[in-house]
């Protein structure tokens, strides 16, 4: 599909890996919704990337809020081509210890959020694509999802964390399948190691020697790289219900 003059909406756009893609989708033509709880980000993107830029404050773990913004991206641009789900919380916590058990709240706040609230917001953005002309590749929208190397090597305290992101990677090939008579393809990118804002709280000499155990390039990826993979997604049509790590290699220890 080509990007130019297409619409994407972006969840977690203001940062990190959504901020990269809807840099690198504006600098291809496309308008790009970004939404975000950082309003003060969101709002200093759009003034720098301009009018092809929009960012409406969201919670996805809200449907009314969440319905909210489909609703303004379509008003905003007209039509929803593509989806990037970049949104989610990581977690830290065993499943017991000396302190107690792990904290139920906690767990439904992850998947809530990284999982619950991804599935809304791509039921509803879908809804809307249905609604689309048939595009150049004979289809009307394309749906990405971010899930984790760590949905298959989920590392100590990663339960909560792991669970959400293999459950995208799970529900990839089914969301395709419904999709497919639609013109409507799915896939998810499961990134390893990335230099994003979560990772940059690190102190420096962890974030070196988390660099050396990549094998191939031997270093944190540029969240640019994880853009790169979505605009190639998005324009070979032969791409859908596929799940693609993106991680120079590494495969995760226990701790």
């Amino acid at each position: 599909m080509k990007i130019e003059g297409k619409t994407a909406i972006i969840t977690g756009g203001a940062s990190g890996l959504g901020e990269a893609v809807a840099r690198r989708l504006i600098g291809l033509g496309a308008n790009v919704v970004m939404i975000d709880l950082n309003e003060e980000r969101g709002t200093a993107l759009v003034n720098e990337l301009g009018e092809q830029a929009a960012f409406i404050k969201t919670d996805i773990s809200i449907t009314e809020d969440v319905q909210q913004s489909v609703d303004f991206s379509k008003d905003k641009f007209g039509k929803i081509d593509i989806v990037v789900n970049c949104a989610g919380i990581s977690s830290g916590a065993k499943v017991a210890g000396k302190k107690g058990p792990h904290d139920l709240d906690y767990f439904k706040k992850v998947i809530d959020i990284n999982l619950i609230g991804v599935f809304d917001v791509i039921r509803l953005a879908a809804f809307q694509m249905l609604q689309n002309e048939l595009n150049e590749e004979g289809g009307r929208g394309v749906i990405i999802n971010t899930s984790s190397i760590a949905a298959f090597d989920g590392q100590v305290g990663q339960a909560a964390y792991t669970a959400s992101k293999a459950a995208l990677a799970g529900m990839t090939l089914p969301l395709a399948r419904d999709l497919a008579g639609d013109g409507v393809r799915v896939l998810t990118i499961c990134p390893g190691l990335f230099d994003t804002p979560m990772m940059a709280k690190l102190p420096e000499q962890v974030r070196i020697d988390l660099a050396k155990t990549v094998p191939f390039p031997s270093k944190l990826g540029d969240p640019d790289e994880f853009a790169m993979l979505v605009q190639q997604i998005v324009e070979n049509p032969m791409l859908n219900g596929e799940t693609i790590r993106l991680d120079g290699a590494i495969r995760m220890t226990a701790k």
